[in-house]
């Protein structure tokens, strides 16, 4: 990575920056701070927007959210976020349904609580594998290292070629819409501010089989790997 030609630090938040869906702790802001003084910063995030922001506790960053569906920028005047893009694509919930049912009973997950899928506005979409309801505790334990999922995301990938599909959270598998991916959000990112690959450093967490970062870190993109959020501090000083 030659350090010299970087403009802008982008970069994961759940898991890279904080727990997942937690709030930034004071040595977090810290170092955000620190990288701002030298670079630009770029959340490039799964959710939405306003969702991202609100768990940053609004602090000043541009956004990119829902895979590149939505993108905004932070705006000093009002404190905000103004919203540059908001795409949403239509989705065949049926069809969705009866995919994600033939995969419960194809893999034995026909014991769930909740909602059978998870329908975004976005047209993104959830195939929560415990169901919308499921409890905290099931969820966490269900699949932590990705094991049960990752032996048949191939699988899914396959039937959803329409998505991009990701090993989400503790319980599910997400899908955007293709082309939207992280890879796709910064490369087109990186068209609209004029702006080359080696501008753009991303520092991210879930770069394995079906991360969702992993678009980006099979690209040419500069990557810094984290495996622990605690470590961010640490591991930025190389840059400033």
């Amino acid at each position: 990575m030659d350090y010299s030609k970087i403009r802008i630090v982008a970069m994961d938040l759940d898991g890279t920056l904080t727990q997942h869906k937690q709030p930034l702790d004071e040595a977090h802001i810290a170092a955000l701070d620190k990288l701002s003084e030298k670079y630009h910063l770029l959340m490039v995030g799964a959710g939405q927007v306003m969702r991202i922001f609100n768990q940053l506790g609004k602090y000043p960053i541009d956004i990119i959210g829902n895979y590149g569906m939505q993108y905004g920028e932070y705006d000093k005047e009002s404190g905000n976020i103004r919203m540059i893009r908001d795409i949403n694509v239509d989705t065949d919930k049926a069809k969705i349904e009866e995919k994600v049912t033939f995969f419960r009973e194809k893999h034995n997950f026909t014991d769930f609580t909740g909602d059978n899928v998870e329908f975004h506005p976005s047209g993104c979409i959830t195939f929560p594998v415990l169901g919308t309801k499921a409890k905290t505790e099931d969820k966490l334990s269900f699949d932590p290292d990705r094991t049960k999922r990752r032996r048949i995301y191939n699988d899914v990938a396959k039937a959803f070629s329409e998505y991009h599909v990701f090993v989400g959270g503790s319980s599910s598998f997400d899908m955007a819409p293709k082309p939207y991916n992280k890879y796709f959000a910064l490369d087109l990112y990186c068209s609209e501010k004029g702006i080359s690959h080696e501008n753009i450093v991303y520092i991210g967490d879930d770069y394995g089989q079906g991360g969702n970062d992993e678009s980006v870190y099979k690209s040419d993109f500069p990557y810094i790997k984290i495996d622990d959020y605690r470590d961010f501090p640490e591991l930025i000083k190389p840059l400033l």
